[in-house]
């Protein structure tokens, strides 16, 4: 499924006044309100009538809607939504011990689409059930920063609720302050990203360890975590390890093999294109070299997609080719598993 010209946490929701981050409230709000603005589909005899400033308007339109098209793993997605939602649901009445849910799986999997879209989702329907109440905070979504401590998580969480911190405030301080708006503002689920950055064999990602389980106890809300291959970081070892694998179920994020699911995403991609000269058709018959050339990554696979449908404007080819998306890079991963497969052909 493509999501077009929405904002996703990997590229940035930015607006026309300007770029948000998904970790301030202002970015997240702008990311689930912000409508679907979808460029027309002109042909290049109509392009060609448009006055010079009409055209430049209509290809500046073009290129910030193909840099935002987001790509969304299906069964991955709905995976998450699924089990994210029956988590809510059970957890609306606990007292303690509510349960949560963690992505794991390698980088470009689409573990923080999955779970911001989840958040989006969730927040949609806390937005139905209490209509015209604005100050309701459904969704806190944070990063884990490298080299956590206590303080920067919770500040983390504070910096996300636009709360006025001075440096003489200490984590206490911090953490009741979050903890009372958190209540007030009604927050129902907790998004943290980046779960990989906490080392539990340190002494800070310990302590980290235990100010999030603090946080869950004190709001009422379930907690969703994502993170690069976290069993592998020791996430579920140990005394604190355990405890987190008691309480929270684990979704794992792949590269997507080379069969039907890839192949309807990559023919979802090209019909949300918005070129004037490309043929229907020609993508999907690139499909095993796109998921050749992408190791079946889904992040890969965007930025793949994306960076030649820009290509194609600001040279004015107007199409995507193989001869296209040869000229732009992809990550090193991805280039060096395809660089290894021809190797061995």
């Amino acid at each position: 499924m493509v999501t077009p010209a929405a904002a996703t946490a990997e590229h940035g929701p930015h607006a026309r006044g300007g770029p948000h981050h998904l970790t301030t409230l202002q970015g997240w709000r702008q990311f689930t309100t912000a409508p679907v603005a979808l460029p027309p589909a002109i042909s290049q005899q109509r392009w060609s009538a448009l006055s010079e400033a009409d055209q430049a308007r209509h290809d500046e339109d073009r290129l910030d809607y193909h840099t935002r098209m987001a790509v969304v793993a299906i069964s991955a997605l709905q995976q998450v939504i699924h089990a994210g939602r029956r988590l809510t649901l059970l957890n609306r009445h606990a007292i303690s011990a509510r349960r949560g849910l963690i992505l794991s799986g390698p980088a470009g999997t689409g573990k923080t689409t999955a779970i911001t879209q989840f958040g989006k989702a969730h927040e949609a329907i806390d937005r139905r059930r209490h209509p015209g109440l604005h100050d309701r905070i459904p969704v806190i979504y944070v990063t884990v920063p490298p080299a956590a401590t206590p303080r920067m998580v919770a500040v983390e969480f504070a910096r996300f609720l636009g709360l006025p911190l001075t440096t003489r405030a200490n984590i206490t301080d911090v953490i009741e302050a979050v903890c009372g708006v958190a209540l007030d503002t009604h927050v129902s689920v907790v998004c943290i990203d980046e779960i990989h950055n906490l080392q539990l064999a340190t002494r800070n990602g310990a302590e980290v360890s235990d100010t999030l389980k603090y946080f869950s106890e004190r709001i009422s809300a379930t907690f969703i975590y994502a993170g690069i291959d976290v069993e592998r970081q020791g996430l579920f070892t140990g005394t604190r390890g355990r405890q987190i694998a008691g309480r929270f179920s684990l979704i794992r994020t792949t590269a997507f093999p080379y069969a039907d699911e890839w192949q309807g995403l990559v023919a979802s991609l090209e019909a949300a294109l918005r070129l004037r000269r490309h043929r229907p058709g020609s993508l999907p018959e690139l499909d095993r070299y796109l998921h050749d050339r992408t190791a079946g990554m889904i992040g890969s696979l965007s930025h793949l997609i994306r960076g030649a449908a820009v290509d194609a404007i600001l040279t004015g080819t107007e199409a995507i080719t193989k001869t296209v998306l040869d000229l732009v890079e992809l990550d090193h991963a991805a280039d060096s598993q395809h660089t290894t497969k021809r190797r061995r052909r």
